[in-house]
């Protein structure tokens, strides 16, 4: 009996012995990374702003993430000492972000700019409030801090130019390199230029792709002559397109900004594009 017990638990040993080995295997393999976060919208208390008579308002400042642009608004609500009445409350003014004390974005209420990372933010608002019906109408100014989380959206397009400066009296070649980085969305892009209007600067090219930008009603045909508007058609991952410009500049300086709108298609939805601030050309 003792020898058949021994050679049983031989047999046993033998059995677990290979699920001992390739058990570690299983246990080796790592989890799917958690999906991203949706896009969401952080607010926080911001300031009461007093007026006559007891009105007041108290605001808040909200920042959306999770996408390329950052929507910033300011909420409210409206009362007035003693008054029976439910205000709905109507915001306007303008908006600061400061990071680490750098001013990274700024606008109107409601409004947005780039998406500039995550991080804490100090919010600066100077805000008008006014409510309907009429009552409470206030103003001032007001602060609030947020802290953003979600990652910066990876650039699904690129913007280089070969120059950085310009001069007054003078005429210079910039040549613009323009890709698509995203295997999503195609290969359309509008790419525009724009030099300060009323100096006299003027963008030309001999690229049939670009236009300056045709202005008022039918049958005029006044162009902008300090504006391009170009159609790129073939972007592709690896391989980029360029754009040759010549800026003549007069006696006064004039800076060229150059952005990029593009469509990144998600069936048949409608807002799924972006805009795409390129580098800006100063004069010294």
């Amino acid at each position: 009996m003792p020898r058949r017990w021994t050679r049983l638990r031989t047999l046993l040993g033998a059995a677990v012995l290979p699920l001992t080995l390739v058990s570690p295997a299983w246990g080796d393999t790592d989890p799917p990374p958690p999906p991203p976060d949706p896009p969401s919208t952080l607010c926080a208390p911001a300031g009461t702003l007093h007026g006559a008579h007891g009105a007041h308002a108290v605001v808040s400042l909200c920042a959306g993430s999770g996408t390329p642009t950052m929507a910033v608004s300011a909420p409210a609500t409206c009362r007035q000492l003693r008054a029976p009445v439910h205000y709905a409350c109507r915001t306007s003014g303008t908006w600061t972000a400061r990071r680490a004390g750098e001013t990274v974005a700024s606008g109107t209420l409601p409004g947005s700019g780039q998406y500039p990372g995550p991080g804490t933010y100090d919010f600066t608002a100077t805000v008008r409030v006014r409510s309907m019906p009429e009552g409470v109408d206030v103003q001032g100014t007001v602060h609030a801090t947020l802290t953003l989380t979600a990652p910066r959206p990876k650039a699904t397009h690129g913007i280089e130019v070969d120059r950085s400066t310009l001069r007054p009296d003078s005429v210079t070649t910039l040549t613009y390199t323009v890709r698509r980085d995203s295997d999503e969305g195609d290969g359309s892009a509008r790419f525009g230029l724009i030099a300060d209007e009323g100096t006299g600067a003027e963008l030309t090219t001999a690229d049939a792709r670009c236009v300056n930008p045709l202005i008022g009603r039918h049958p005029a045909q006044d162009r902008l002559p300090h504006a391009l508007d170009c159609a790129l058609t073939d972007l592709q991952p690896g391989h980029p397109d360029t754009v040759v410009v010549r800026v003549t500049l007069k006696s006064r300086c004039s800076t060229v900004v150059s952005k990029l709108g593009y469509w990144m298609p998600q069936g048949q939805a409608l807002y799924t594009g972006g805009m795409l601030a390129g580098p800006t050309v100063t004069c010294v």
